[in-house]
Parts: C-alpha cells; sequence; structure tokens
C-alpha cells in the first residue's frame, strides 16, 4: 500500500512538473509546435482589444499629465533607434520621449515593419504631449502612446501595420485614423509592465535562528518570521518568489509609521494589513504571549492595496515588551508616492504573510483579497510540499528564474476572466512581462 502510494505521488508530481514547464513563460503551451500564424490587417476603426483603451484589459487608467517638471518626468526615456522616424514637429525632441514599455514595444515593432517591407520604416508622427493637443487624459499626455505610420507613408499599409503593432505586444492598437495607428502601453508602475507587487532587495526578514537576511537572499529552506490568520507570530517556510527583477530599478511606495517607527517600500499593488480602527487589543497589558490581531479574516481587518494606505490609518509591528514579542497596529504617518530602489522582489511564504523590515505583509498582489489569493495558490502549496518529500534535493534549489512566476501569470489571467474590474489593482498586471 505504501510503494503504491508512493507511485501515486510521483505521478501526480510529475504532472505538476510537466504543466509547469510547459505553461512557463510566453512559450509554445501544451501540444505540437504551431505553425506561424497568418497575419489579418485590421479594418478602419477597428482595435484591439475590443475594449476601451484606459480599462484593466488593454492599458489601464489614466495617471496624470506629466510636465517637464514633475516628479514624473524621469519615468520617460528619450528613443533614439535609428530604424524609427520620428516627424517631431514641435522641435522639441518630445516624440522622442515615452516610458520603457512603449519604447520596447515600439523597437520590436521597427523590426517588425523592416521584415515586412524591406527599405520601409517605421514613423512616429506623435508622442509624449506635453502642448495639450490631444483630448483630456489622453495617454500621450503620460508618454504611454505613440500615433505611427510607415516612413513611406503608404496607406494600404496601415492595417497591416495595426496588427504588427498588435503583435509586438502593444496593450491596445487602433485603427483610429486613415493618416495613423494609435498604440498604448500600460503604466509603467504597473504589474502589467513590471510585476505583480514586490519589496526592493535592501528589505529585511527575520530568521526562525535569529537574525535577519535581506529578501534578495532568500532560499528555498529558510524559514522567516510570518503571521497566522490569528496574528500570532510564527515562522513560514520560504517557498519561492512570485516575481524577481535583480537589477531593476523600481519606485516604490514609502510607508512610514509612528510608534514604533518603522519604514516598509513595496509597490503599489502589493497588499498591506490595515487594523480597523477600534482593534487596540495587541500589545496592550494583559494581552496573551504572541497574541495580536488577526491580519485576514476577522471584521474590519483587511488587506488593502499599499497605493489606498493613508496617513492615519494603522498597519502591524512587531513591538517588543519585557522580552515578549507580539503584532500591534502602529498608525501610519507618512506615505510617500514614489522613491526609487534597486530590484524588487516578491516573497512567497507557506503562511501567505511575511514581516517585512518589521511590519507585516501579505506575499499577494493585484487582486485585493488577501484570502482569496491564499486560496488560490493552496495548489501550488500542496505541489511544493510534495515535492520536498519526494525530492528534497530539487526542492532546495535556488529560487526560480527572473520575471513573473509560471503560477501567478495563470491566476492572473483566471481572475481576468471572471472577476470585475475593482477586484483587481487598477494599474493591473501584464501577465506577458514582470
Amino acid at each position: 500500500m505504501r510503494l503504491l502510494a508512493r507511485c501515486v505521488l510521483v505521478v501526480l508530481v510529475s504532472a505538476l512538473l510537466m504543466c509547469s514547464g510547459l505553461a512557463c513563460g510566453p512559450g509554445r503551451g501544451f501540444g505540437k509546435r504551431r505553425h506561424p500564424k497568418k497575419l489579418t490587417p485590421l479594418a478602419y476603426k477597428q482595435f484591439i482589444p475590443n475594449v476601451a483603451e484606459k480599462t484593466l484589459g488593454a492599458s489601464g487608467r489614466y495617471e496624470g499629465k506629466i510636465s517637464r517638471n514633475s516628479e514624473r518626468f524621469k519615468e520617460l526615456t528619450p528613443n533614439y533607434n535609428p530604424d524609427i522616424i520620428f516627424k517631431d514637429e514641435e522641435n522639441t525632441g518630445a516624440d522622442r520621449l515615452m516610458t520603457q514599455r512603449c519604447k520596447d514595444k515600439l523597437n520590436a515593432l521597427a523590426i517588425s515593419v523592416m521584415n515586412q517591407w524591406p527599405g520601409v520604416k517605421l514613423r512616429v508622427t506623435e508622442g509624449w504631449d506635453e502642448d495639450g493637443h490631444h483630448s483630456e487624459e489622453s495617454l500621450h499626455y503620460e508618454g504611454r502612446a505613440v500615433d505611427i505610420t510607415t516612413s513611406d507613408r503608404d496607406r494600404s499599409k496601415y492595417g497591416m501595420l495595426a496588427r504588427l503593432a498588435v503583435e509586438a505586444g502593444f496593450d491596445w492598437v487602433y485603427y483610429e485614423s486613415k493618416a495613423h495607428i494609435h498604440c498604448s502601453v500600460k503604466a509603467e508602475n504597473s504589474v502589467a509592465a513590471k510585476s505583480g507587487g514586490c519589496f526592493p532587495g535592501s528589505a529585511t526578514v527575520h530568521l526562525e535562528h535569529g537574525g535577519t537576511k535581506l529578501v534578495k537572499d532568500l532560499r528555498p529552506g529558510d524559514r522567516v518570521l510570518a503571521a497566522d490568520d490569528q496574528g500570532r507570530l510564527l515562522y513560514s517556510d520560504f517557498l519561492t518568489f512570485l516575481d524577481r527583477d535583480d537589477g531593476a530599478k523600481k519606485v516604490f511606495y514609502v510607508i512610514e509609521t509612528r510608534e514604533p517607527r518603522e519604514r516598509l517600500l513595496l509597490t503599489a499593488a502589493h497588499l498591506l494589513f490595515v487594523a480597523p480602527h477600534n482593534d487596540s487589543a495587541a500589545g496592550e497589558p494583559g494581552a496573551p504571549s504572541g497574541a495580536g490581531p488577526p491580519p485576514g479574516g476577522a471584521p474590519g481587518r483587511r488587506a488593502l492595496f499599499a497605493s489606498r494606505v493613508r496617513p492615519g490609518q494603522r498597519v502591524y509591528v512587531v513591538a517588543e515588551r519585557g522580552g515578549d514579542r507580539r503584532l500591534m497596529p502602529a498608525a501610519v504617518h507618512s506615505v510617500t508616492l514614489r522613491e526609487e530602489a534597486t530590484g524588487a522582489y516578491a516573497p512567497l511564504t507557506a503562511q501567505g504573510t511575511i514581516l517585512i523590515n518589521r511590519v507585516l505583509a501579505s506575499c499577494y498582489a493585484v487582486i485585493e483579497e488577501h484570502g482569496w489569493a491564499h486560496r488560490a495558490f493552496a495548489p501550488f502549496r500542496l505541489a511544493h510540499a510534495l515535492l520536498a518529500l519526494l525530492a528534497p534535493a530539487r526542492a532546495a534549489d535556488a529560487p526560480g528564474a527572473v520575471g513573473i512566476h509560471w503560477y501567478s501569470q495563470l491566476l492572473y489571467q483566471i481572475g481576468t476572466w471572471l472577476l470585475d474590474g475593482e477586484a483587481l489593482h487598477p494599474l493591473g498586471m501584464a501577465v506577458k512581462s514582470s
């Protein structure tokens, strides 16, 4: 019977690992290698995807106009690709300025154009707009949109040009005018463009055997400080990174508490536990050792996107009194919208929570329901536990490759099918990236 059970476990784990290999990344997926698909030009006034531009399924919400004097101007980068012609009618170089994601997609499209029509180049007639020439809340004001033609201005090519833009990865493409194609991308700080939700590489976690460790140095087998559904502190196994980008320079929300004074950096779509107004039990005299308010399930206690946390709200921090360590709510003193740091890491623990810089955070992002996200990862946790049982050497390997974990991408895709946009972070997430 034991042999039979072991065989069943081996088959199950093998199937899971096979599925992960097939589903990981933008590869071919299941089944046989597919032949290159025939490209169909877009029709005049057609847009892909077939939803409004500033919705979750396309390029996402407008985030505000960027001017040369604004802090966000550093989000724009010039594009000097010699294979692209920039009209630059303002003679200011504005058309060359765009977000990194827009630049990447535009450069990919430039190659496709030269391959499709030898001797023809991609031409940009409008990029970032600082003069107010577009409609209100146009993504041109954020450097997230470009209007394009071919260098020969042959309008018979524009339908196919639009199709090539779709294939290049633009998040919304519109055959807007007989004279140009309009393309746009998701916001640079969205999970859509970079990652789900992360902490910088300089963030620290607390280890079971004492001391701290930089989050970027975590490895399977490490046990880090976390909290259960009742707010009790415990140590939980680090499983993997749901997102990992070692060299990225990203902007983070900075949340600082008043007493005790703690400082946490995290991305907009990451979840942070916030205490209800009437929660004052944690840390009070007479509270049981290790006790604290439940971070997840009880009424009034919820996980919020970092971008929605405001001064005056209270988050959970580790406090030590009389040699005892417990969670207690601490008032948020300030929320700074952006600070640049290197590296982006989203660690996953078996418990689904983690103490980062002594502040309790969820391991999840994008969907503002910690409980749903934790339950959705139950199959992954089960597979990881079985793998550790049957192949401990492999389970102890270094965490996965750079980028968004394949399981996170799969869940996000399912979420966009089943949930309305209110449950997902308004910045969205591009599973194509990460």
